[in-house]
């Protein structure tokens, strides 16, 4: 009869996982799918270059915005309620674009798709509340690393998705998972018990939007307005008083959005910060590499790829973070998350050494791709561990969702200052010179040096113990670490 109760407990937990693993890559595909064909919306909607960057922009406010606030409502009203509603959101965002035939239907489409960016916070939850703890990293690793795995996978699909069918279909492919995931979800996923009576203070939400948006349309304008122009200034200046001003209201208020108490938590500042500097590498890596491949080879540099061929020559980092994940748990659990993050980040930054150096073979644009898979999806699912284990039960969501929203901060920043150094300098054909990304890269590679960096200052994560029981966590300090006993998740900051 125990057997048979563990088995069926098993199956159970599979089944949520595969769930929750279709809504999450669904997300993270529909973060990368449109950027390499960005040329081909802009045509097809009839606008200008700088106009359909908005198709980005909008979602990546919007997904800022929105994560953190439904992770808390998850928290809050029901982890599963509001990842059905998450899921709900991508589904019309993504039917709306599917559709859209002028810039503002598709904008419009986007920031709706932003909302279900709280999809990956309650994952988290779900995997955190309903798990057997001894698969909770593991699971949570795996999850992780499907977000970078989708955007990279989105880069890698969207040429040939484009080229067999039209750019409608980047929209009506992820729709089909999205519409199974919620399907399942609905009537797969149990609902948590785990729930936090409150209220969403609106005045903190409204504060949040306020400087991330100001800091957001900043760094994403910055490369065409110019880091020195009045507007950019001006919205670095608002993002800053702005966001001086949410951190006052928050720490003073009954019922913070965000609670800053746990924002201060070692563990989980440290982890952000790692999270902002893993950021500016990843998704500038994700947003530039393809325009290096594909560079006509008469520049000098570069190899004349197609859209599809520079997919292929990217594969490597998606197939090596994918199997990377699905050990990332163990390795977690033997060394501690701490350590797998710093050496994450150590051979990420070896690897994009490699891209800013040797890179005008084939063999090793493979190599710094597949080292980068290896790294990135390291770091990505060692992050998501340490944050889910830092805080309580009750705070998973809110947590998740705010070290997401530093990671998208960082990818942003990253992303401008990256154009920005590719673009300083230009051939006559209007093409960037080849220290441009040379430059870019090694500032990549410092941005995930620091990572590793930041991940020393970590308090570190002790490893399960054998038969322990880790139901409840329970705080204690031992020097300043967390530390997993019997009994409990160990959840130690010497500033507590």
């Amino acid at each position: 009869m125990t057997t048979s109760i563990t088995t069926a407990k098993r199956a159970s937990h599979q089944v949520t996982f595969v769930v929750l693993a279709v809504g999450v890559g669904a997300y993270a595909l529909l973060q990368s799918l449109v950027t390499p064909v960005l040329p081909t919306i802009q045509a097809a909607l009839h606008t200008s270059q700088a106009n359909v960057t908005w198709v980005l922009t909008a979602y990546l406010l919007s997904a800022s915005i929105f994560t953190p606030i439904v992770g808390r409502l998850g928290d809050m009203r029901g982890k599963k309620k509001m990842f059905v509603i998450a899921l709900i959101a991508l589904a019309v965002g993504s039917l709306l674009a599917a559709l859209a035939t002028t810039l503002p239907i598709m904008i419009v489409a986007r920031v709706i798709q932003g909302v279900g960016g709280g999809v990956l916070p309650l994952a988290f939850g779900i995997i955190r509340d309903e798990f057997p703890s001894e698969r909770v990293p593991g699971a949570v690793g795996l999850i992780a690393s499907l977000t970078a795995i989708g955007a990279g996978l989105g880069i890698v699909l969207a040429g040939p998705i484009v080229s067999a069918l039209n750019y409608h279909w980047l929209f009506w492919i992820p729709l089909i998972m999205i519409a199974l995931a919620a399907l399942g979800a609905a009537f797969l996923v149990p609902e948590s018990e785990n729930t936090t009576p409150g209220r969403i203070n609106w005045l903190t939400a409204v504060l949040l939007s306020a400087w991330l948006v100001a800091l957001l349309v900043a760094v994403s304008e910055a490369p065409t307005w110019g880091w020195g122009s009045v507007s950019v200034i001006g919205l670095i200046v608002a993002a800053v008083v702005i966001g001086v001003v949410w951190v006052l209201v928050e720490a003073r208020s009954a019922n913070p959005l965000i609670d800053m108490k746990m924002m201060a938590i070692r563990a989980v500042w440290t982890t952000n910060l790692a999270a902002l500097l893993f950021g500016v590498a990843m998704y500038a890596l994700f947003a530039f590499l393809p325009e290096f491949l594909q560079t006509p080879s008469a520049a000098g540099y570069g190899f004349g790829a197609s859209i599809t061929k520079s997919g292929v020559m990217i594969l490597p980092q998606a197939v090596f973070m994918f199997l990377v994940g699905l050990v990332a748990g163990r390795l977690a659990q033997r060394f501690g998350s701490k350590l797998v993050l710093i050496v994450g980040a150590l051979i990420g930054t070896a690897a994009l050494l490699i891209l800013a150096l040797a890179h005008t073979q084939e063999w090793e644009i493979y190599l710094a791709t597949a080292l980068t898979g290896v790294g990135f999806g390291l770091a990505f699912s060692s992050m998501s561990n340490i944050i889910v284990a830092a805080v309580p039960r009750e705070q998973t969501g809110v947590a998740s969702g705010m070290n997401a929203n530093i990671r998208t901060i960082g990818g942003s920043l990253g992303a401008a200052v990256m154009a920005s150094i590719v673009t300083a300098k230009v051939l006559p054909t209007g093409l960037p010179v080849e220290s441009g990304y040379t430059n870019g890269f090694l500032l990549l590679a410092a941005a995930v040096f620091l990572c590793a960096v930041a991940g020393v200052f970590i308090p570190a994560i002790g490893r399960h113990p054998v038969g322990g029981n880790l139901e409840e966590p329970e705080v204690a300090l031992r020097h300043g670490e967390l530390a997993l006993v019997p009994g409990g998740t160990v959840v130690g900051d010497e500033s507590e």
